[in-house]
Parts: structure tokens; sequence; C-alpha cells
């Protein structure tokens, strides 16, 4: 994108930000001064991250504590809950549970989940009231702090309740190419996660997604080059620590090659040690090696790490002999959370947790019961598994991090600051150029893109998406219609996508009629071809993640018979992907083929910008989408 392009579309925040306006002279962004700067190229180093400037301070407050504490209280510090963010009543029983959980079992820390902005700020500071020692407070940002922090709907009016600034999947970052971009993330992530009373954030994702068939990473990773992966994750890193939060590459040592979700079973990497090393590991040591302060593992086992068929998560030899020892990791290490089938399996959640602890971890995330994994710690240590030292070296380091936040002086957030930092102009401008720079056009044989069509045009935009996403596809088709005024607008949703797929894939008559009420949308394919039969384009946009596909990430059925219908009728189509980057695979190929990499409000902004011709398409794939397009492609227009 160049210069006077991006200063263009920073006009509006640059006049309300100083900051911004410095952003749109250099054609990089906002940049936050003082302390805001172009990341370093990655160099191959060794060399541990500087510690905290005040480490001394903090150690000697940490000891101080450390000595008050029982054993129980040291283990109650390791251990951390799952709470939703979600506006709640003092008197509501998915409060109270919550608040006697950490008041008295004196916790350590939480990690928070979705809510609105206000919602999530105001229940941290009433956690933070009822602990005996202050929280850290972890949350996954990983587009951002709406990834989180979204805000919600009103039903049954439909009216979005604002929230947080999302930025696109971090794979639309590796689009842009553009370590600045990723900076920017990192920045704004920050800013906009404290002023809700979050620490740290579990990101960025460092798993190398050179695996299509991955059911649970897929666009959350840079990409599948282990180099670009390495160059991004490290910026991100540096932009959410330069500006007050605490980062986590996740997850250790690599999440990318496996067809199994860890949520449900144990996943397996089954690579050598050598690829390991070329691939999986560079984006981790190239964020040890940028400083990064936490790290969370992997359900997952490693042959070539240990040969015991253990999930890394729980494994020394990984994470102890590995990580912290050969890779230089001193910061505080987090399992993923102990509930998932991939770590627990047939154990009680009493010996996961030992395991845990005996393996290297100083968090232990959410287990699917407190109390027992604070009294496996005590339990551990009394039975020799492990010392007491052992236990007092995790604390230490997390009583450490709460007086570097300044945890012990002040432990709330303004909630009535939060407006003033969350969701501001100064921070959707980042968002909006990494949204249009990642627009990445894959295919277009026929020249359609940008469309140069009459604004009279027939165009019908088709919506495939859950029935549970009420935005899907709502600034796309706003931005679509504002040029072409008679737009026809429908919504499909994969479960009812595939009711009628034999008769429509023949264009024949099936169990569905065309609905009569042209305010109710259709529900079968069979009425989407035929209300889109004769358009002079069809835009077809899919909202379906890959997760919600099958491990073997086979499209949804119906949407193969609806492309192959609109072939067969000799109609122009457009397939835009909002969520899924490999949707193509196993799909009939259409005329042009678009990948915006996030479903939010910016992303679908900006693929109608660049399919109208308002803006530039400039997006490189971070991937190869087999037997469609190669790492790398990306036409530009």
């Amino acid at each position: 994108m160049k210069t006077s392009q991006l200063a263009r579309l920073s006009l509006s925040a640059a006049l309300v930000s100083a900051a911004c306006a410095t952003a749109a002279q250099t054609g990089r962004g906002p940049v936050a001064a003082p302390t805001a700067r172009r990341p370093e190229p990655i160099t191959p180093i060794m060399e541990i991250a500087a510690s905290p400037k005040n480490a001394a301070a903090d150690a000697a407050w940490a000891d101080s504590v450390l000595k008050t504490l029982t054993l129980r209280q040291k283990a109650a510090q390791m251990v951390w809950i799952w709470t939703l963010g979600d506006y709640t009543a003092t008197d509501a029983s998915s409060y109270t549970n919550i608040e006697r959980l950490v008041r008295e079992q004196e916790l350590g820390g939480i990690i928070v989940s979705v809510g609105g902005p206000l919602d999530i700020a105001a229940k941290v500071n009433a956690l933070q009231a009822v602990a005996k020692l202050p929280l850290l407070v972890g949350a996954d940002l990983e587009t951002g702090a709406a990834f989180r922090a979204r805000g919600g709907w009103f039903l049954p009016n439909a009216i979005e309740l604002g929230g947080a600034t999302s930025f696109p999947y971090q794979m639309g970052i590796g689009a842009t190419r553009d370590t600045m971009l990723a900076y920017e993330m990192g920045r704004v992530t920050a800013i906009e996660g404290r002023a809700m009373g979050i620490h740290m954030a579990f990101a960025p994702v460092l798993d190398v997604n050179n695996n299509p068939k991955n059911p649970v990473i897929a666009a959350r990773s840079f990409g599948e080059d282990p180099a670009l992966v390495s160059r991004m994750g490290a910026a991100l890193v540096r932009g959410i620590q330069e500006h007050g939060m605490l980062a986590t590459g996740k997850h250790f040592p690599g999440h990318g090659d496996t067809e199994q979700n860890s949520h449900l079973e144990l996943s397996r990497v089954n690579v050598s040690r050598a690829r390991l090393d070329s691939v999986e590991l560079r984006p981790f040591q190239a964020a040890i090696n940028a400083g990064v302060r936490g790290m969370m593992t992997f359900h997952g086992d490693l042959p070539a790490l240990d040969t015991t068929h253990t999930a890394a998560t729980l494994s020394a030899a990984v994470m102890t002999d590995l990580l912290r020892t050969k890779m230089g990791f001193n910061g505080l290490l987090v399992t993923d959370a102990l509930d998932m089938n991939g770590v627990l399996g047939s154990m009680t959640m009493a010996e996961a947790t030992q395991r845990a602890v005996v393996a290297g971890n100083d968090v232990l995330l959410m287990p699917s019961d407190a109390k027992v994994s604070i009294q496996a710690v005590v339990d551990g240590v009394a039975s020799g598994r492990f010392t007491e030292a052992r236990i007092d070296a995790s604390v230490k380091k997390l009583l450490m991090a709460k007086h570097e936040f300044g945890l012990d002086r002040e432990r709330f957030v303004s909630v009535e600051g939060v407006r003033t930092r969350v969701g501001v102009a100064a921070n959707t401008v980042p968002a909006r150029v990494a949204a249009e720079k990642a627009i990445t056009l894959v295919r277009d044989s026929l020249a359609l893109v940008p469309f140069r069509m009459p604004a009279a045009s027939r165009v019908v935009s088709i919506t495939v998406t859950p029935r549970v996403d009420l935005s899907a596809g709502r600034i796309f088709d706003a931005e679509l219609k504002g040029t072409f005024a008679n737009l026809l607008s429908l919504t499909l949703s994969p479960e009812t996508v595939a009711d009628n797929t034999a008769g429509a894939a023949a264009g024949g008559t099936g169990t569905y009629k065309i609905n009569p009420e042209p305010a109710l949308l259709p529900a079968s394919v069979e009425n989407a071809l035929a209300i889109a039969r004769g358009a002079d384009l069809v835009i077809v946009s899919s909202y379906i993640g890959a997760s919600t596909n099958t491990a073997s990430m086979v499209p949804t059925r119906g949407l193969p018979e609806l492309l192959n219908g609109l072939r067969a009728a000799n109609t122009k189509v457009v397939l835009v992907s909002f969520n899924n980057p490999y949707l193509q695979l196993g799909l009939p190929l259409t005329e042009a083929h678009l990948i915006a990499w996030s479903p939010w409000t910016l992303s679908q902004r900006a693929a109608a910008r660049a399919l109208l011709g308002k803006a530039p398409i400039t997006g490189q794939l971070p991937i190869t989408i087999p037997g469609v397009a190669p790492f790398g492609a990306g036409l530009r227009r």
C-alpha cells in the first residue's frame, strides 16, 4: 500500500490524534510515542531478554510475601480459573461461585473470556476486591482485545453493542507481510487489554500451520513459513510488551502439523527432531530472543522429543530440558487448559496437576476442579514427588510479575477510563489498514475484480454462515449496496444448506419452494439457485470456520452443490472466504476467489471495498492451498 493511500485511510483519525497524524505521514499506521518503533530484524542469537528494570524491587517484594504463605497458599497462586467477562448481578450464582473460589481458595489468577469491555473491567475489579493477594489476569487476545471483548448483539433488533478493536486473524497479518502492522496489533492489544484489567495476553500464536487439515489452528497462525511466523511473532511480542502487557507465545513446541483436535484428544506431531528444529521451534526461539515473557504449552505428543507418548504439557523433557535449558526461556510457563481431553485423557485432575508441576509449569490453567489441583500440589510436596522449593520458584515469578504491574499498590482499573482507551479512533486506524492490506485475491480467471459492471447490474450476494452469527454479511452487503442499489442479499446456514443437495445440484426440483414472502430469507440451496439464476454476478461469501468442519476439512455439505449449480447456469461467481482460508479445498473452482482473513466488521468492509475497486489489493498467501495456489500467491489490483 502506498504512503498516500494509507494517509487517506488515516485522515479521519488524524484529526483526532496527533499519533495518527504522524502515522499517516509515514504510511505505517499510528505509532504510540515514545516507545513505539519499527521492529528490528530477528537475529540468530540465544540471549535471554533483559529482566524488568526494577527486578530487584520485584524480587524483594516477592520474597517478603512468599515468607508469609503456607504451602497451600503457594499452591493456590499457581491455579488460575476461567470466568466469563459478561455482566452479572452481584448475587447471580454464575458470579458468586467464581467469587467464592477466588476468595476462599486464595487463587493466584484468572483467565477472563467473552464480555463487553466495561463488563470485563467491572468483573475483574470485583474479583480483585475479594482476592487476598492481587490477581494476575490473562485472556486469549489473538486478534486484539476484541477477541474476547467484542460487545455482542441486542436481540431481536440485531443492534451491535460495540467493543474493543478487532484486527484480522494472525494469518491475515501474515498476508500483509508487514511487521509494523503486527507490532501495531500488539500495541493496541496491550493498551486496550490493560484498560480492562488484563495483564497477560495469551498471544501470539507461534504455531506454523503447515497442515491444511489442522482443525484447531488454521487462520490463528501467521502462516506455514517458519521465517514469516518468526518475524511476525517477534514483532507482535514487542508491540504487546513495550506497551505494558505480558505476551505469551503458544502452543509450545508447535501445534501446526497435526490433524487431531487437542480439545478432544491427544494431538500428535510425528516429525523428526531436525524438522522440529528447522520449522516448529524457530518462531518460539525468535520470540524468546525478542524477550517474550510467557509461553503456553501444547497438549500434543511429539515422539521426537519424548518417546513416552506424553502430552508435551506434562513432559519435563520438552518444557524444562528443551524450552528452559536449551532454548533459554526463563519466563512464565502456562499450561493450556487442563480440562482439555488432550492432556487429561484417562488420568485424574490430581495426577495431571502433579505431572504439570514436574514438567516445569508455573501456571495451572483452568483445572476442572481448582480445589483438587491445589491439594494435588500440596500432596506432591508431601509425597516427595517435587519439593517446596520447586513451588517457591514458580510462585516467586508470579509474585514478581504482580509487583512489576504495581498490583501491590493499585489492583483496580478505572471503569470510566475504559471508553477513553478501548475502541478509540487511534486504535481502529491500524486495524482498518491491516484489514485492507490483508485482502488476498487468489484467483480471477475472467478479470472480474475490481467490478466494472454498471450500477444497475443484477448482483446477488449469498452469505453462508452459522445461524448464530448475526454480523455475517451485514457490513459487506451494505458496502456493496452503496454501488449496486439493486443488490439482492440472501443467507444460508450450515444447518439448512445441506437439506436439498441432490435436486439443487441438477438444477431441478426438490422439497423446498421459493419463499413467496420477500421479507424472509431462503432456507435452501435450491432457493438460492432459483434467485441467483440469470444474475450478472453472484458473490458467495462463507463465514464458516475451519474448526466447524470435520478434521478432514471437507467443505460444508451443500456448498459444492451450490457452486456447481451456479456454474451449470453459466453464472459468474466470486467466492469470498471470511473465516477458513482453506475453504477452496474440495470445492469447484470459481471465476474469482478472495480471502478476507476474518469475519469482523473491518474485514467485511475491506473485502467489499477491494472488490469494488475502492482500495488496492496487495495480500500474499502466507500458506499453500494445495491444488489451488502456492505460498506467496496473490493477484495485485
